[in-house]
């Protein structure tokens, strides 16, 4: 709890490309440990490039705060509902990386 309040006061205090910059790169992480766990074998940097380009703000803002507390289901549920999208799916599918739209 105290390390998303600190994350909050972090991305307050920043300009708004400055937060989406932060937020991005939490995201980022948050992302890569999904990747690793739920589909093991998949290259992790082009898969999360195509997650992270294709969330929302607010998917990217939920999974920055789960880069503080780690993965939950609920995170695991919010990089599925991305990837199932038809502009991940493209940009999945334009690195090869058909194993992650199953």
């Amino acid at each position: 709890m105290r390390k998303a309040l600190i994350l909050s006061l972090l991305l307050a205090a920043c300009s708004p490309q400055s937060q989406d910059q932060i937020a991005r790169s939490a995201a980022k992480s948050t992302v890569s440990r999904v990747v690793a766990e739920q589909f093991p074998g998949v290259p992790v940097q082009p898969s999360i490039d195509c997650i992270i380009d294709n969330a929302s703000a607010t998917q990217i803002y939920a999974l920055a705060a789960d880069s503080v507390t780690g993965p939950t289901a609920s995170t695991v549920e919010v990089v599925r509902d991305i990837v199932q999208r038809p502009e991940t799916i493209r940009c999945l599918s334009t690195q090869g990386l058909a194993a992650l739209m199953g």
